[in-house]
């Protein structure tokens, strides 16, 4: 991972911090990320869409803390919201509501009425009730509401299922052969205004094949549209792009872009991607610290003090994340650990069957984890959530401050007879 480096003493940095450092400054769980990782990222698929006009909206649900996304609004960044807590943190970072998409099977009257009053770039239609709905919410404010259809095109993305999102088993997005009259129906609504098509199959996306079918027919849904004198904006090619975990070689952003550049090249039509988690998953590390090591009688643990309620993409998909030791300076017998946490469930796991070399007071550092890490967190056997820190070159800045046990029941009441 660029900026997550060991050093020939043995230990992991965060550009140019060792991570015990960190770890021992800030405690853990301790998410890091790199702030020119994050930058170098942006700036990749930003300038491998040169040549067409185009926009990079970051995808908020990968990791909303609002010092990335002021980071992005910085760069330039369009953001893809899925509700109306993200288009409130898109606001709140700095983000411009003109540059916003706005995804999402459900979205509410408040949530239309907010995004509308924002004056957001898009809706992203996904069914033919919302598109009624978005229009009755315009009418009543006396706006036009822009908007795009999601079209599920019925391509397999060959992903975890429950990350896929393009095939008609699937929630999101409307069939392609009913886009085509949802589409004529919207020009005869009063308050909608069509500015362009979307389309979002999956992620963590490994082969361009999946994005070319796609593509191909939502070219054919567009040609088909341009003979009813329905002119299209812009076309929303959404995210998906996979990242390196562990061996996948994923499609450069430089190949991603090319990909779509060749097919629209003629085509009058601003590009629009949604890139999540291949913006920020490998500019993040999560930190835990080694509290016990267990032998068992058919596998020994490591026991740490970070949990499903820090980080659940392992136990939640089966995911698979590197996980190293901070410093391998130190002196330690190696074992092949399953890593565990204090969460009271057997699925409470980071890592299974590990090379590892720890003992107690030793952290350990989980790769990858910039994405779907804290954004998917919670307060689970009444735990804490992490802090967030960011790093750039030999300094380090809190982002987000670790909860303390008083923030657990914030808002709850104690009894009172009623």
């Amino acid at each position: 991972m660029k900026n997550f480096e060991r050093k020939s003493d043995g230990k992991l940095y965060a550009d140019g911090i060792a991570i015990n450092d960190l770890a021992k400054q800030y405690g853990t769980p301790l998410y890091i990320y790199s702030q020119k990782t994050l930058t170098d990222n942006f700036n990749g698929f930003n300038k491998a869409a040169d040549g067409v006009e185009h926009l990079v909206c970051y995808a908020v649900k990968a990791n909303s803390n609002l010092a990335i996304l002021g980071l992005m609004a910085k760069l330039g960044a369009g953001f893809d919201i899925v509700s109306g807590g993200e288009l409130a943190r898109v606001v709140e970072a700095g983000g411009d509501p003109k540059k916003v998409v706005y995804s999402g099977v459900a979205k509410s009257v408040a949530e239309i009425e907010y995004a509308l009053n924002l004056g957001i770039l898009c809706f992203n239609v996904e069914s033919e009730a919302e598109l009624e709905r978005i229009n009755e919410v315009a009418k009543s404010l006396n706006k036009k509401a822009p908007i795009s259809v999601r079209v599920n095109p019925d391509v397999d993305a060959g992903t975890h299922p429950y990350i896929s999102t393009g095939l008609k088993t699937n929630k999101f997005g409307v069939p392609i052969e009913r886009a085509f009259l949802l589409y004529k129906h919207a020009t005869t609504l009063s308050n909608i205004e069509i500015k362009g098509i979307d389309c979002h199959i999956g992620s963590q996306l490994t082969s361009l094949q999946p994005f070319s079918d796609a593509l191909d027919r939502i070219l054919l849904l567009i040609d088909r549209l341009e003979k009813e004198n329905i002119k299209l904006h812009h076309i929303d090619v959404g995210g998906g792009l996979g990242v390196v975990y562990k061996d996948e070689v994923p499609p450069t952003p430089e190949a991603y872009m090319d990909n779509f550049k060749a097919k629209l090249k003629g085509r009058n039509l601003v590009l629009v991607c949604e890139p999540g988690r291949a913006m920020v998953a490998n500019a993040g590390v999560l930190v835990a610290k080694c509290e016990y090591t267990k032998a068992g009688e058919v596998r020994d643990f490591c026991i740490v003090d970070t949990a499903m309620n820090d980080m659940i993409r392992p136990s939640l998909y089966s995911a698979w994340m590197n996980i190293e030791e901070a410093d391998r300076s130190l002196t330690r017998d190696e074992h092949v650990y399953d890593i565990v946490g204090p969460i009271c469930e057997t699925g409470d796991f980071l890592g299974k069957e590990r090379n590892l070399k720890v003992a107690s007071g030793d952290y350990l550092v989980m790769f990858g984890a910039g994405a779907y890490g804290f954004a998917m967190s919670s307060n689970y056997n009444s735990r804490v959530r992490a802090a967030e820190v960011m790093v750039k070159d030999d300094k380090s800045k809190i982002i987000r401050d670790r909860e303390e046990l008083k923030d657990l029941w914030n808002h709850e009441h104690k009894f009172e007879e009623l």
